[in-house]
């Protein structure tokens, strides 16, 4: 049996002394592993790189055999983003998430968002607040979305400012003020369409997210949030440092 697919590179391991196992996730096919002959080839190494996007063909004898792929690059964006730090960080935490991923089991639009999120990863603007959505989109393809579309107190649409830990559900101003210490700030622009942020909000966002990545999708599993993460922030810190002295000095 075999398909082709389009798919977004995790990484590899070596098998043997000239092929690697790929890990990819793929459109239709969600995150799939196959054996890649003469993989660890000149020819074959820039194109086998986490990040690069390829088109891919998948063939095995039975189902829930390894199988092989047959491999093309696509989009090889790999070299490009390993020559920044947020790009690098940023990709390395993508991976990541998308390994918390079942094997095998397609979610084209979690797909289509990587995509576009990888093409912008060094985006010092860009990045933070695609990388905050797409944590969003996760634990809602996953199974674990926050409510964030009215007051789980009241009902009430607009005003909506925290977030309760417990729930994972809006609470407007007025209602959680007599709370607000035990609730989470919950960031205006996670509520819009708006692609960027300032400082407070993308910290805000950071924290409110790692609360419900570590407790409904990583401490299950024995995992922590890893050093990619932190890394990413720490460089989405810098660069809003940078951007306040530029402004300060303008």
């Amino acid at each position: 049996m075999d398909w082709q697919d389009r798919g977004l590179i995790l990484g590899t391991r070596k098998h043997s002394e000239t092929s690697v196992i790929l890990e990819v996730l793929t459109e239709r096919h969600g995150r799939h592993l196959g054996l890649v002959r003469g993989g660890r080839s000149r020819a074959m190494q820039p194109i086998l790189q986490a990040g690069n996007s390829i088109d891919v063909t998948w063939r095995a004898r039975l189902e829930e055999h390894l199988g092989t792929f047959v491999v093309e690059g696509e989009r090889l964006r790999a070299a490009h983003l390993m020559r920044s730090a947020l790009g690098l960080h940023g990709l390395y935490h993508l991976s990541g998430l998308l390994r918390l991923m079942p094997e095998r089991d397609p979610h084209p639009e979690l797909w289509r968002f990587a995509e576009l999120l990888a093409d912008r990863l060094d985006d010092a603007a860009m990045a933070p607040v695609l990388m905050l959505r797409f944590e969003l989109a996760l634990l809602a393809e996953l199974g674990f979305g926050l409510d964030l579309t009215e007051c789980t107190l009241t009902g009430a649409t607009d005003d909506l400012v925290y977030v309760s830990p417990k729930s994972g559900r809006a609470v407007a101003r007025s209602a959680g003020e007599p709370w607000r210490d035990r609730l989470l700030p919950l960031p205006r622009f996670l509520l819009t369409e708006q692609h960027e942020a300032d400082a407070d909000q993308v910290r805000d966002a950071f924290r409110l997210l790692e609360h419900f990545l570590t407790r409904d999708l990583l401490a299950p599993r024995g995992l922590a949030l890893g050093a990619p993460r932190t890394a990413f922030q720490a460089e989405v810190e810098k660069a809003f440092r940078r951007s306040a002295v530029a402004t300060a000095s303008t």
